[in-house]
């Protein structure tokens, strides 16, 4: 026969099961509700991406004829340059760009090593580097070289916006804290490329871009672009 204590211990027990299944409700809702927040937000991204790198490459398609005219008359190489590229969580793709150096720079660029001017030694930048042919000179300061980036965006191995992607090699010389660089998909712009590009040590250019994960979103992503327009028409800090 229950007491009456045993009835209020099993309302107690009770009470407290039902608190704690209501508490796991609302937890499982909050998380439901995060989900689907993040998928829309990067699905929002991702049409973003696809209609502005279609429209991109439709009325860029003059320009880009007159770049290739201008790359070939030079020196009769490859118009294209493909490049291997490390982009989300490490998957590696090939990135395309305007050839801006002549045929055999990737050979050279051993040589030209002790001449790396872009502090930390991971990234290989030289102001005056001379690989880069004329056309080259011109394409790179305007960031010409980088519009065949948008058939990039368009197949989905790259963004608009996001860390600029790195070289294998780059990669491997990376500390721990800065492979986070690859929990974002790369992207044709960047936070650091409208901050002074070059100019910005390879330790700042990670802090930018950590910073940038830890905090993207449309609206950001839309400031960025914009912010790069100015940044890409007075070419400061490209080299």
């Amino acid at each position: 026969m229950k007491t009456e204590n045993d009835i209020v211990d099993y309302r107690m027990r009770l009470s407290t099961g039902r608190g704690r299944i209501m508490e796991g409700f609302r937890l499982m809702t909050k998380l439901t509700l995060w989900k689907g927040v993040v998928l829309f937000s990067y699905g929002l991204k991702r049409i973003i991406d696809i209609a502005a790198a279609s429209v991109a490459l439709t009325l860029g398609s003059p320009l880009f004829a007159l770049t290739a005219i201008l790359i070939k008359f030079e020196d009769g190489g490859a118009v294209f340059f493909r490049q291997e590229r490390v982009g989300y969580r490490g998957k590696c793709f090939g990135m395309y760009k305007f050839r801006s150096m002549r045929s055999q720079a990737e050979s050279e660029t051993k040589s030209l090593e002790k001449q790396n001017e872009m502090q930390g030694g991971v990234i290989f930048k030289m102001k005056n580097d001379p690989r880069v042919t004329r056309v080259g000179k011109f394409i790179r300061k305007y960031s010409i070289d980088e519009l065949p980036q948008f058939w990039n965006v368009l197949v989905g191995d790259m963004s608009l916006v996001g860390p600029r992607p790195p070289l294998p090699k780059e990669v491997e010389l990376y500390l721990p804290d800065e492979r986070q660089r690859l929990l974002a998909k790369p992207g044709l712009t960047c936070t650091w490329q409208v901050s002074g590009r070059s100019e910005i040590d390879f330790r700042g250019q990670v802090r930018l871009d950590i910073e940038y994960i830890q905090s993207m979103s449309t609206l950001t992503d839309i400031k960025l672009l914009i912010m790069t327009v100015p940044a890409v028409l007075l070419g400061k800090g490209a080299y």
